[in-house]
């Protein structure tokens, strides 16, 4: 059931918003899933550490083995995907992501509590990029698009609520922010049930389906599209979620109370930016939006170490917000685009490996610039990040 702009439903049905849609809807349930697994937990490390008794520096090793998983896994996924059929691999996937977090629950051994979030980490390798592929099957056009920044929107909100939801739920227990991993099965059933997606149909044989995908990666504008992903989250990871909350804690004192309200700050004007994004492609092209994303990242970074005011750091916050919100849902619309149906999962698991990496290699690459130059350069190397993006965006191929 392929979506288009020609209309198909009765007016009364094509005026309502398109978040309303039910497909849609599910979508966002396995978006939520996908972002929980670790800003929902987040707000609990503090008190397991003095539960668990573990040094403070290995309570981290709980995002590494979790996220370490998809580098390799989410590749397997968009291909067995694309082979299989989209819910044969999503529907377990959600269903043991449930499963092996609601088991952390019980753990009482830091040992133990890490084996399971390598399997749940493994779980969750497929969600991040089987939504996305989920939403280039279902929608075409200008409906993609908006259905992309909708879903931009809700991820960010996502990731905005849940440290505070972890913060209340670890306030009873360090394991209970774990238990929001149940959400998982009913969000799993609504896939088996009520989700109507197409499933890609082939007769490619196992090499000539590799091609096509290795044709469809290879290509400038794919190569240009991924580049632009891997930076992105070099300078997201590395510059902003890193240094930004160490910058304000440590020059201004600033209570994680504080720190959190400016990352909120940034999440939830991401959030409403996205939301926007169906009607800014009605005016602009896409790549005119990503030049002004660019633009805006490296304003909002620049300003950083020049204020001397608290909460003066909430304005590159909102302008830092403002151009993730437009870039994310844009760079993945844009590589949809390019994506045949019967090598789609592979095509947007190859962009999901990239985040991946470029989550790893930001906080890295950003720690080894502030080790030589101090903090503030960090953000100087995210401005020269941003222009970099900018310039892969004027230099990369046309549409063909």
């Amino acid at each position: 059931m392929l979506r288009t702009e020609t209309p198909t439903h009765t007016p009364s049905q094509h005026s309502r918003a398109l978040y309303f849609d039910a497909d849609l809807q599910i979508i966002f349930g396995v978006t939520l899933i996908g972002v929980m697994g670790v800003t929902s937990i987040a707000p609990a490390f503090p008190r397991m550490v003095r539960e668990l008794g573990i040094p403070p520096g290995s309570v981290g090793l709980l995002i590494s083995v979790f996220t370490l998983p998809g580098v390799i896994l989410t590749p397997i996924t968009g291909v067995l995907a694309d082979r299989y059929g989209r819910k044969r691999i999503l529907i377990p996937s959600l269903f043991l992501f449930g499963v092996t977090g609601t088991l952390c629950w019980f753990a009482h051994d830091f040992r133990h509590l890490l084996m399971l979030r390598l399997a749940q980490g493994s779980c969750a390798a497929s969600l991040g990029a089987l939504n996305t592929t989920l939403i280039g099957d279902i929608y075409a056009g200008r409906k993609r698009t908006a259905a992309m920044g909708y879903n931009a929107s809700v991820l960010n909100i996502g990731t905005t609520s849940y440290p505070a939801i972890g913060g209340v739920l670890a306030v009873i227990g360090w394991n209970y922010p774990f238990l929001l991993s149940l959400l998982a099965i009913p969000v799993g059933l609504l896939v088996m049930t009520s989700l109507e997606s197409p499933e890609p149909r082939s007769d490619q044989g196992l090499r000539e389906y590799l091609l096509g995908v290795w044709w469809q990666v290879r290509k400038g504008r794919a190569v240009a599209l991924l580049s632009i992903s891997l930076l992105t989250f070099i300078c997201l990871y590395g510059a902003y979620l890193t240094y930004f909350p160490l910058l304000v804690g440590t020059s201004f004192h600033a209570s994680p109370l504080v720190i959190g309200t400016f990352m909120s700050l940034m999440s939830l004007t991401t959030a409403l930016t996205s939301s926007q994004i169906g009607r800014l492609t009605r005016h602009f092209s896409e790549e005119a939006l990503l030049r002004a994303a660019y633009g805006l990242y490296g304003l909002g970074l620049l300003m950083i170490p020049f204020i001397h005011t608290l909460w003066l750091f909430a304005v590159p916050a909102v302008v830092f917000g403002i151009g993730h919100g437009i870039n994310t849902p844009t760079i993945t619309t844009l590589l949809l685009e390019m994506a045949l149906v019967a090598n789609r999962g592979a095509f947007m698991a190859a962009n999901g490996t990239v985040l991946r990496l470029g989550q790893t290699l930001g906080p890295l690459v950003m720690a080894a610039t502030a080790a030589v130059w101090g903090i503030a350069a960090t953000f100087f190397a995210g401005v020269g990040i941003a222009l970099a993006m900018l310039g892969i965006v004027v230099l990369m191929p046309d549409r063909s």
